[in-house]
């Protein structure tokens, strides 16, 4: 027999930390049952939680078959309103299993199913479930080896789901054709606040492609598209976006490959926007060029809204140093982030922390932070 929650019987038991923070099941007998015609061990430590709103089985190796007893028990479970399941080697079978409960169950909101190999048929299910549920409001996919092919799935879901509110799609397997096959359903989306496709592998065309749809969603507040290769073009899409965008409120294209023609575009965006608050622009090649056509963008805008303003770890020039003043001295309530001369704000920052220390101690360390400054200024010598 295999187990519930592993692949022997001592999986079940043995997997005892974080029990206290995990709710249990309403209706043992259901679960006990479940395992029976499943031909699985019961998972006795979940049995042994107390009941509460919210069941917690993070890295507990279910595995498909302890998924589906684990699903036959809470199809018809109202104590149980968020679900984590995220790291149990589920499988498309287990994916299968947990969907055709949500099309049942009419009491869980929130499901977390991240990294467990859900593949194209792990899509292909959630997919025909978000066709029915409409109970779901966050929905983590993270991390489930989806391609362009899987791509096609959850885009006919997404484009017609208007319940789901938050959905992460972030280290999957999308390339340039799920771009366009998930841009397009995006534009066509009405319930989405939050999305999350981080870590992908979109470049070029598909970058620009799945922009523009966000660009024509007028629902979404949060968008991450950080580690992709959205590239010049990529950023372009997004400033045109940002330019007639009204909704959006935080967006993040760290690590993108953009360098100072994506961020230009990106500030033309900006200069008419009024709605965006924060943007994480780290992680570019941006140049203090670019950076600082975002930082004018800023100071042409008014109205804008933003007001959180991560910019690339760069040296910062004297035009950039002084653009960054003139923008804080406009905007004062503005946190601005952005990268400096290391070397200078180690020698500060150490000569700041040494006058808080009591005398003793301070004239002990004053012949290290000498040497420490001798390394910085003189680094072959």
């Amino acid at each position: 027999m295999a187990a519930a929650a592993g692949g022997s019987g001592s999986g079940a038991d043995g997997a005892s930390s974080g029990e206290e923070d995990a709710g249990g099941l309403a209706g043992e007998s259901r679960y006990q049952a479940a395992c029976r015609a499943c031909g699985v061990t019961l998972a006795r430590g979940l049995l042994r939680r107390r009941p509460g709103p919210a069941l917690s089985l993070r890295h507990r190796g279910l595995g498909p078959r302890g998924a589906k007893a684990l699903a036959l028990s809470l199809m018809v479970d109202t104590s149980v309103l968020t679900l984590d399941l995220s790291d149990n080697g589920l499988q498309g079978e287990g994916a299968a299993a947990v969907a055709e409960m949500l099309k049942e169950n009419c009491c869980i909101s929130a499901v977390d199913v991240s990294d467990n190999k859900l593949g194209v048929e792990g899509a292909k299910a959630f997919s025909a479930m978000l066709l029915e549920n409409t109970t779901l409001v966050s929905l983590q996919l993270s991390g489930n080896e989806f391609d362009d092919h899987a791509a096609k799935y959850l885009a006919d879901a997404i484009a017609a789901n208007s319940k789901v509110e938050t959905l992460d799609l972030s280290y999957n397997l999308f390339g340039d054709k799920a771009g366009e096959i998930l841009g397009m359903a995006i534009a066509e989306n009405v319930g989405l606040k939050e999305f999350k496709i981080s870590w992908n592998h979109f470049h070029s065309q598909g970058a620009a492609a799945l922009a523009r749809g966000l660009g024509a969603n007028v629902f979404l507040k949060v968008l991450d598209v950080s580690y992709n290769g959205f590239g010049n073009s990529g950023a372009a899409a997004l400033g045109e976006a940002l330019r007639v965008n009204t909704v959006l409120e935080e967006l993040s294209v760290r690590n993108n490959r953009i360098s100072v023609e994506g961020a230009l575009h990106m500030a033309a965006g900006l200069k008419e926007n009024k709605t965006l608050k924060k943007l994480n622009m780290t992680r570019n090649p941006m140049q203090s060029e670019g950076c600082c056509g975002v930082l004018k963008a800023l100071q042409a805008n008014s109205g804008t809204g933003v007001e959180i303003l991560d910019l690339p770890d760069i040296p910062v020039d004297k035009e950039l140093a002084e653009l960054c003043d003139a923008v804080k001295r406009l905007f004062p309530n503005l946190l601005l982030r952005h990268g400096g001369n290391m070397k200078l704000r180690r020698k500060s920052q150490l000569k700041a922390e040494l006058r808080t220390l009591p005398k003793a101690v301070g004239f002990l360390l004053r012949p290290a932070l000498s040497l420490f400054q001798h390394v910085q200024e003189h680094p072959h010598g």
